[in-house]
């Protein structure tokens, strides 16, 4: 395994936190392993074969004139391809596999011999339209660049093979020669070269990477969007988040996916420049998202018609939409603003959707998706083996083996543990090394062990991050209870001249908790949900078919939460007790839903005395 220099720690000019890599941390987590594992003996490889089956794979040695036939499939299939490679190099990081980085360098031969001599290089338009390239903005040109720009980097840092990144640079150089200042207008119709530009600059130092992902955005807004979507009635230029210029924006509109993914592409742009409109916009808009228009599971976008939103707490359970992929870019983009801002918050959203939304998105075995992720079915909704849009399996297949990137972040003189995994993270705190050791059964259990394992001579901070949903912890240093610690941004503050073997205990208070929606979302009135830790919970139809119709919680029910190791791989499960069978049931996690026998499941239940609401997240 090779692991390149631009792996290191660094931090942006207007960031308050630099990103500590997942290469840095080495994971020994029950939860994670297993889904780890899943992941890279299962899913990358059923991605890979569908990616076979089903053209995607073929269709570049189709327009490379290695073999005959026509493009197969939709014009955007070739980002299937792209998001499987970079979570086939991320997967290699963690744990090299021969024989999968051989799969990868075949198909890899085949991108680069597809690519045209003027770097384009997207396989519809070479196969099926050459006369058309770049003459509509929502046929995902740019989008698929952007995915091959992310799996190029990541396999070069993976292996130390440049043949993909040589021809992401390539291609990224043709779109810098088509549009920029004084060039052609553009606006990308599904947003992700603006974030993957920014990523090639830091892997490059090629200022003009992130300048013209800075001018993407400056084009939104001023009527240059051309293309399908643009020419709908009933989605327009809202649908691609060309409404408005971007820093003007207060409200999220349109598609899901576009609109996240943008958003953390201005996240990124506003961590180089300390542009003040984008920061006001991305404050604004973050409060939109999260405290209008976000499940309780962390799912966004409620609509099938657009992929997206439609208006501020309109979150209807049954129809909900909240695509994987969406769920995946809030990390993304919650990740981004924790970095920028240092503030807890947006780690809570993170812990939120690993947890639960995106989580969802795979079968434990690992070869079954959700593109959709309702919160109530009546047990016609299942897991499928693949789509004809399959950019949800794809999504995943790249996003488990990173899950490393989330756990730690730093400054000169603070290491922040943001996510309480078990494993091994190697930091650097100014000029000195530092190695901690997590120790938890997260997230069944709150209690985290935290150890020095190495560390210099110069004193700096821990913070440790206080979930939301936590409302009593204790704290020990070396055995010493620390009674008043200080709080700074959602973070415990512990300032020591920290030396090894020194011990910190969290204990993180796991009650299960009732969660009331926002009085606005009427379709949760008189209904309460329930979420014990990070998880969020469901019924489903199989564990409580004698009464699930009428299942309540009531004054009278009480909770009993059993950890059973031989149930959908080892869950937490929720007893409920009351005071008759419609208020006794059993609750699972919502993201092992529809691992076992079909039926019903629902994550809000109805309440049978509405008490004092505690209003949190929807």
């Amino acid at each position: 395994m090779v692991q390149n220099n631009s792996l290191s720690t660094h931090k942006l000019p207007f960031q308050q936190l630099a990103q500590v890599p997942f290469t840095q941390v080495f994971i020994e987590d029950k939860f994670w392993s297993a889904r780890m594992k899943a992941l890279q003996k299962t899913t990358l490889k059923a991605c890979l074969t569908q990616c076979e089956q089903t053209g995607r794979i073929s269709n570049f040695a189709k327009a490379a004139g290695l073999m005959d036939g026509e493009f197969e499939g939709i014009f955007y299939n070739d980002s299937d391809v792209y998001k499987v490679l970079e979570g086939i190099a991320y997967s290699l990081m963690n744990e090299p596999d021969a024989e999968l980085e051989a799969e990868a360098d075949k198909v890899i031969d085949f991108i680069a011999a597809a690519q045209e001599e003027d770097g384009y290089l997207q396989t519809y338009f070479t196969l099926a339209e050459p006369d058309k390239k770049w003459t509509d903005m929502n046929k995902h040109e740019e989008y698929c660049a952007g995915h091959l720009i992310e799996a190029a980097i990541a396999y070069y840092q993976a292996t130390g093979k440049r043949k993909l990144l040589d021809a992401a640079i390539k291609l990224a150089d043709h779109i810098d020669a088509l549009f920029g200042p004084n060039k052609r207008h553009w606006v990308s119709g599904h947003q992700e070269i603006e974030l993957a530009l920014v990523k090639l600059y830091l892997e490059t130092k090629e200022e003009r990477y992130w300048k013209l992902a800075y001018w993407f955005l400056e084009e939104r807004g001023h009527g240059h969007g051309v293309g399908y979507s643009w020419d709908r009635a009933d989605w327009g230029a809202a649908y691609s988040q060309d409404h408005l210029p971007v820093r003007e924006m207060s409200t999220v509109t349109g598609h899901a996916v576009r609109a996240v993914y943008m958003y953390a592409g201005m996240t990124d742009v506003a961590a180089l420049t300390g542009d003040e409109g984008y920061l006001g916009a991305l404050d604004r808009l973050w409060d939109n998202v999260v405290n209008k228009n976000m499940y309780i599971t962390g799912g966004i976008g409620p609509s099938k018609d657009n992929e997206g939103f439609t208006s501020d707490y309109d979150l209807p359970n049954q129809s909900a939409y909240c695509e994987t992929c969406a769920s995946v870019a809030m990390i993304l983009w919650n990740h981004r603003m924790n970095l920028l801002h240092g503030d807890s918050k947006y780690a809570d959203i993170v812990e939120r959707e690993m947890y639960n939304g995106a989580l969802a998105g795979v079968s434990l075995s690992g070869d079954k998706f959700f593109y959709v992720n309702p919160l109530e079915t009546d047990g016609s909704h299942h897991r499928v083996e693949w789509y004809n849009c399959s950019c949800c399996p794809t999504q995943i297949a790249r996003f488990i083996p990173s899950i490393g990137n989330y756990v730690y972040a730093v400054n000169e003189r603070q290491i922040v543990i943001n996510q309480y995994i078990a494993g091994i993270g190697s930091l650097q705190v100014g000029n000195e090394g530092v190695t901690l050791k997590q120790e938890t059964n997260f997230p069944w259990d709150g209690t985290v062990t935290i150890r020095v394992e190495e560390s210099g001579e110069t004193p700096y901070d821990l913070l440790l991050r206080i979930p939301s949903w936590c409302k009593n912890f204790t704290l020990k240093v070396d055995g010493e209870a620390q009674t008043h610690p200080s709080m700074h941004n959602g973070y415990v503050k512990l300032c020591r001249a920290w030396k090894a073997g020194m011990e910190i205990e969290l204990v993180l208070e796991m009650p299960v908790q009732k969660v009331y929606a926002h009085p606005l979302v009427i379709e949760n009135t008189g209904k309460v949900a329930l979420q014990r830790g990070p998880i969020v919970y469901c019924i489903e139809e199989m564990d409580n078919a004698a009464a699930y119709e009428q299942t309540i919680v009531s004054p009278h029910t009480r909770f009993q939460a059993v950890f059973e190791p031989n149930l959908l791989e080892g869950v937490v499960t929720l007893y409920a007790v009351g005071g008759s069978p419609t208020d006794t049931f059993q609750a699972i996690p919502y993201y092992t839903w529809d691992n076992r026998d079909s039926g019903k499941m629902r994550v809000w239940l109805p309440e049978a005395k509405v008490e004092a609401a505690l209003y949190e997240i929807q």
